[in-house]
């Protein structure tokens, strides 16, 4: 007569089964610490353009003067009036393009494939404000459509 033994242990095919549920669980980790890698990356990116308007829309507030001047296209050259740079004696306008100068190479830096641009409404009235739309683009990493922030002021 035979005695059935009462088998103790895992079987194989439980092992490997646990061990393929681990995997997918890992699997499920990595990507969540991905996605929360390129959140990130995107709200340093935001960060940096809020950061990037707020100055511009600084630097327009204090020459008030050169409304027009700071009107940028994303295609206007990048080049600084370098003698406007240091010295100060410059005129409001020289002013304006070396802010604008900074600023677009400031973005340029900052962003990947960043550019800038303002678009300036002049006021209607005397005594009414100029009107500023300050835009910002950049391409995010593995996308092809670019990112656009901006910010409307009045001065």
């Amino acid at each position: 007569m035979k005695t059935h033994q009462s088998q103790s242990g895992f079987t194989m095919v439980e092992v490997l089964v646990a061990l393929v549920v681990l995997a997918i669980g890992l699997l499920g980790i990595a990507a969540l610490y991905l996605n929360s890698l390129q959140a990130g990356r995107t709200a340093i990116y935001r960060t940096e353009a809020v950061t990037l308007a707020a100055d511009i829309a600084d630097r327009i507030r204090m020459n008030r003067t050169a409304q027009a001047a700071y009107n940028a296209t994303f295609d206007d050259a990048k080049a600084a009036v370098a003698e406007c740079a240091g010295t100060g004696g410059c005129t409001d306008a020289e002013l304006a393009a070396t802010d604008l100068a900074d600023w677009k190479a400031a973005i340029a830096e900052r962003l990947p494939e960043g550019e800038g641009q303002v678009a300036v409404t002049a006021p209607a009235g005397v005594d009414e404000p100029a009107s500023y739309v300050v835009s910002i683009r950049w391409t995010e990493l593995g996308e092809d459509d670019p990112v656009t922030f901006q910010l409307g002021f009045q001065t």
